[in-house]
């Protein structure tokens, strides 16, 4: 699979569990136990309307503070659809994926931040899906490109304090599974477990 297609795939694999999230559902605790539903969800919409701007060739310093704080208002299942809507359009922009875009961490390969937000919204929408108790399993050829660009990434995350360590599932766990792990993710986490 393309790096484009996959990309587009896990941003509906997460605006599909956010649309799932019930009214009552947004304040309750997610696997990233400083962060609730709601907080999680404006995390990666952030990240998406952070994209649209840096996948154009602006510098962090030209988009300055306008995207922090909240981003999802009184309607968050709307704002997060928006915010996907845009980041697509951005990363499927004839010529974005051949551009370098300028993090934080310094000028990065668009196709490399691509992998990034790939694994973003994956991870971070199995944390709403178990969250809230929808389905929590993905395209298992979407897994496969994140855990494929994360296996030459584990290290440097795990160097940078990106990732909580020490999770481990039986050999013989799914890709969804050991990716999960990889990430400092339990599998089998539940809500109040």
């Amino acid at each position: 699979m393309d790096l484009l297609e996959a990309y587009r795939r896990s941003l509906a694999e997460f605006i599909d569990r956010v649309d799932q999230v019930a009214p009552g559902q947004w304040s309750d605790p997610t696997p990233c136990t400083d962060w609730d539903v709601r907080t999680l969800v404006n995390h990666v919409v952030s990240e998406d309307r952070w994209s649209v701007p840096l996948l154009a060739g602006r510098t962090i310093d030209e988009v300055g503070d306008r995207l922090d704080g909240d981003q999802l208002g009184t309607d968050p299942i709307s704002m997060a659809r928006e915010a996907a809507a845009q980041a697509e359009i951005a990363a499927t922009h004839p010529g974005t994926i051949d551009r370098t875009v300028q993090l934080s961490s310094g000028e990065t390969p668009a196709t490399e931040y691509l992998k990034q937000l790939l694994a973003e919204h994956l991870i971070h929408g199995w944390d709403v899906a178990v969250a809230i108790g929808a389905q929590p399993r993905f395209d298992p050829s979407v897994v496969h490109a994140a855990a494929g660009w994360f296996a030459g990434q584990i290290d440097n995350y795990r160097r940078n304090n990106l990732v909580r360590t020490g999770v481990r599932v039986p050999d013989d766990a799914d890709e969804q599974d050991h990716l999960l792990a990889a990430f400092g993710r339990d599998p089998n986490w539940a809500p109040g477990v």
